[in-house]
């Protein structure tokens, strides 16, 4: 999407894709990647695309992980720290602001303006709402600038939501298991771990009349 429209939903406080709460699949999948037991003793260094105010950050955090997240929204990293009394020094880096705390970074700006210099120490990623945030005219080329930032072994947990399309205006948009293996596996290892119905979890989409929806969990692997 353009981003006038996410500014938008940041202003009028139309924030259904946030959750409250850390999201159920990272607790459950996260500890899969097994990065918690790195042999190397090497700190694990988390990227977080399009990261909003996500909890799951703090959740990152928790575990030990340094959280390197990216959001468009001022006001979505500006919550981020007043809402969890986190403080912060910000740090101008034209194009984009940088706001940091003990083991969160947020580069507040425009994903598209970064460069993989700033992803050097990056060896892990989480995608929970980034890749279905785009309408599929636009999706590819999110994939190609993520790849393009993610160093080289870097491991990862995607999440995406898949439904039929014409039900429903995104985002979240869908994403099926063809796109992702399809449009991914070049510069990604790929190994769905669950896929399951998540209708009932979702009252938009049962009020909307959507017959039905899945929600699947990848690990990543960046290919060399």
């Amino acid at each position: 999407m353009e981003p006038g429209f996410w500014h938008d939903k940041w202003d009028a406080k139309h924030l259904g894709f946030h959750l409250g709460e850390v999201n159920v699949l990272l607790i459950k999948y996260w500890p899969e990647l097994a990065l918690d037991n790195d042999s190397s003793g090497c700190d694990i260094n988390v990227f977080v695309p399009l990261c909003g105010k996500s909890l799951d950050m703090c959740y990152l955090a928790d575990r030990g992980h340094n959280v390197l997240g990216c959001e468009l929204s001022q006001k979505a990293v500006e919550q981020f720290f007043s809402e969890n009394n986190l403080p912060h020094q910000i740090e101008p880096l034209e194009p984009i602001n940088k706001f940091t705390t003990e083991q969160v970074t947020i580069l507040q700006g425009d994903l598209f303006s970064l460069a993989p210099e700033q992803f050097s120490e990056i060896n892990a990623f989480y995608d929970r709402a980034a890749l279905i945030a785009w309408p599929e005219s636009m999706r590819l080329a999110y994939v190609e600038q993520i790849s393009a930032l993610i160093p080289p072994k870097s491991i990862g947990l995607l999440i995406t939501l898949d439904y039929p399309q014409e039900a429903l205006k995104g985002p979240p948009f869908a994403v099926s298991e063809d796109w992702v293996m399809t449009n991914m596996s070049d510069a990604f290892e790929i190994e769905l771990l669950s896929c399951g119905d998540a209708l009932m979890d979702n009252q938009r989409f049962v009020n909307k009349g959507v017959p039905w929806l899945s929600e699947s969990v990848y690990k990543l692997k960046r290919r060399s």
